[in-house]
C-alpha cells in the first residue's frame, strides 16, 4: 500500500488547507471550505501512476483502450445499472459524540495522559515477564551475575530513556551515558548504562511462546497491541471523517535528505507493514493493524502479496469496530474497491476513495470512464456515473483523477483553489478528498518527527516502540483538548520532555525548552 505521504507528493500538491486557519476539517459531510482553507490541493503535474497509464495507452492516455481486467463494456455497464442519470446523495447523521471519552483534570500530567494508554498494570506485566524471560534465559545459558530481577520503577525509568531519543532526536540510547553530542547528564544518573542494557537485554512482553494463537508470528507483542487498541476506542470518539493509511513511519525526514546512498543500503528493511485508521478532524490514531511481510499465516503479506484481498482485509479489521455510525473513510487507490465499498454501505460505512488503473481493483466499474477519448479534456471538466448511490467520478486537472464514492452527492460542485491557477471547479468528492487528506499529512509531516529514533533488530520490539511513539502522539492530541492544555501550553516536544523526566520520576519535571 502506499502511504499517504508518498500518495499526496505524487497526486497532491499539498497545500495548507485548514491550517493556515487554525481549522481542523469539518466534520459534517458536505463542508463548505473558505477560499484560504481550500488553499492549492491539486496536482500541478501528473502523478506517477497516472504517467505510466499514459504511456499503455490506459487512464491518462489520448486513446481508448481495452481498460482494466474486470471492467465493464458500455452494454455490461448499462445492464449493471450504471447511468449518467444523477441523483442526489445524502449520508445520515453521524451516531456517535466526538471528543475524548473522558475528563482529565486541569491538574493532569504527560504521564496521566500516557498512562491512559500504558496503565500500570501494563507494566507490571512488562516486568513480570521480562523477570520469567531472565530466568528462562539464564538456565538455558548459565546465570547473568550482574542481573537482578527488574522493579515497576526501573521499568518506567527504562521505558523513558528510550523515549527520550523521540525528544533529542538519537538514534542510540546509549548516547545519553557518552560525552558526546547527545548526552543527557541530567537523566543518565537516574540509572546506570550496565542496568539499562541488562534490562535491554532481557526485556519482554510475552516471555513464552503460546500454544495456539492466531497471529504466531506476533505473539510477543500481541497482548500488548490488543491493550493498546482497547484503551484506544476507549479514551477518544473520533469525528465522522477518517482516514484509512499507512502512517509515515520509516525514518526521521531530515536524515533522508541529508544521508548518502550508502547510509541508506545499510538501513535494514521493515519486516512487517502497519495500516492506521485516523481521525482526519484531530489526527488521533483510532485503530492500528500490524501484518508481518514474511507471515506464515493464511493473512500473512507473503501470502496475499500483490493482490487486492489483502487491502480489503487491511480496510475490513480497521473498521470492524464502526459499523453502524454512518462513519465516512477516505481511502487511498490501494484500498479503493466496488465490492469493497458495497459491502461497507451495507455496514453503514460510508467511503470515498481515489481510483488508480494499475492499483485498484476496478472490477464492475464502467470501461468508457477509465479510459480517455481522443478529446482532450478541459481542466476542471468531469463525469459521473452512477450505480445506486455509488458514484464513479472522473475529473480532469493536468491528468485524469478519478474517484469511487457514497459519502458525497454528485450534484454539489466544490473548488480547488491554486495560488497560479487560481478556482478550478471540480466535485464536491473531489474537494472533501483533498482537504481531509491534506490535512493528516500535515500532522504525520509533524508528528512523524517525534518517533522514537530507538532502532532493535528485533521485529516485535520495533513494532512495540512504534505503538509507544503513537501512544505517546494520540496522549499529546487528548492533553490539548484537555482543561491541562489551558493551564500550560506545553509543544510536542515539551511534552515529550516533560513526559520523559516523569517516567524517570525526577524531582523537577518542567521541561528545559
Amino acid at each position: 500500500m502506499v502511504s499517504l505521504r508518498k500518495l499526496c507528493r505524487q497526486v497532491w500538491v499539498v497545500g495548507p488547507l485548514f491550517l493556515l486557519s487554525g481549522m481542523s476539517p469539518s466534520l459534517s459531510t458536505s463542508p463548505t471550505l473558505s477560499k484560504s482553507s481550500r488553499n492549492s490541493s491539486l496536482v500541478s503535474a501528473l502523478s506517477r501512476d497516472e504517467a505510466e497509464d499514459k504511456e499503455s495507452g490506459g487512464a491518462g492516455g489520448g486513446n481508448s483502450g481495452a481498460g482494466p481486467p474486470g471492467t465493464l463494456s458500455r452494454s455490461q455497464a448499462e445492464d449493471e445499472g450504471w447511468t449518467e442519470a444523477l441523483q442526489d446523495v445524502t449520508v445520515p447523521p453521524y451516531k456517535e459524540t466526538y471528543g475524548p471519552a473522558q475528563k482529565m483534570s486541569a491538574t493532569a500530567t504527560a504521564l496521566d495522559f500516557f498512562q491512559l494508554f500504558v496503565p500500570d498494570n501494563c507494566i507490571h506485566n512488562m516486568v513480570t515477564q521480562t523477570n520469567m524471560y531472565a530466568k528462562k534465559f539464564q538456565e538455558r545459558f548459565g546465570s547473568d551475575e550482574g542481573w537482578r530481577p527488574v522493579t515497576a520503577q526501573e521499568m518506567k525509568a527504562f521505558l523513558g530513556f528510550v523515549t527520550s531519543t523521540s525528544v533529542h532526536r538519537c538514534e542510540s540510547v546509549l548516547s545519553i551515558w557518552s560525552s558526546g553530542f547527545f548526552s543527557n547528564r541530567s537523566i543518565a544518573l537516574k540509572m546506570s548504562q550496565a542496568r539499562f542494557e541488562k534490562i535491554l537485554k532481557y526485556f519482554h512482553i510475552v516471555a513464552f511462546r503460546p500454544s495456539q494463537g492466531s497471529n504466531q508470528g506476533l505473539y510477543k507483542i500481541q497482548p500488548f497491541l490488543d491493550s493498546l487498541q482497547q484503551s484506544f476506542s476507549c479514551t477518544f470518539r473520533p469525528s465522522q471523517t477518517q482516514v484509512l493509511h499507512e502512517p509515515l513511519i520509516d525514518e526521521d525526514p531530515v536524515f533522508i535528505t541529508t544521508c548518502t546512498e550508502r547510509e541508506l543500503r545499510k538501513r535494514k528493511k521493515r519486516k512487517f507493514s502497519l495500516w492506521v485508521r485516523q481521525c482526519t478532524s484531530t489526527g488521533f490514531i483510532c485503530q492500528i493493524s500490524v501484518h508481518l511481510k514474511e507471515g506464515q499465516g493464511t493473512d500473512g503479506l507473503a501470502t496475499l502479496k500483490n493482490k487486492p484481498q489483502l487491502h480489503s482485509l487491511v480496510a475490513k479489521q480497521l473498521c470492524q469496530n464502526i459499523s453502524g455510525k454512518n462513519t465516512i473513510i477516505f481511502t487511498g487507490p490501494s484500498i479503493t474497491s466496488l465490492s469493497l465499498f458495497t459491502e461497507f454501505s451495507k455496514q453503514d460505512i460510508f467511503c470515498c476513495g481515489l481510483l488508480s488503473t494499475r492499483k485498484s481493483d476496478c472490477t464492475g466499474l464502467p470501461q468508457s470512464m477509465l479510459v480517455c477519448g481522443s478529446t482532450p479534456a478541459q481542466r476542471g471538466q468531469s463525469r459521473v456515473m452512477m450505480k445506486g448511490t455509488m458514484s464513479l467520478i472522473s475529473w480532469y486537472n493536468k491528468g485524469h483523477f478519478r474517484f469511487l464514492t457514497n459519502a458525497y452527492s454528485p450534484t454539489k460542485q466544490g473548488l480547488i483553489i491554486k495560488r497560479k491557477s487560481g478556482e478550478i471547479p471540480c466535485p464536491l468528492a473531489v474537494e472533501a478528498f483533498a482537504a481531509h487528506l491534506s490535512y493528516i499529512c500535515k500532522y504525520d509531516d509533524k508528528y512523524s518527527k517525534y518517533f522514537i529514533f530507538h532502532k532493535p533488530n528485533k521485529t516485535w520490539q520495533q513494532v512495540f516502540w512504534l505503538s509507544i511513539s503513537i501512544a505517546i502522539n494520540n496522549a499529546y492530541i487528548l492533553y490539548k483538548m484537555s482543561d491541562a492544555y489551558t493551564v500550560k501550553r506545553y509543544s510536542r516536544a515539551q511534552f515529550g520532555e516533560r513526559l520523559v523526566r516523569e517516567l524517570l520520576d525526577l524531582d523537577d519535571c518542567s521541561p528545559t525548552q
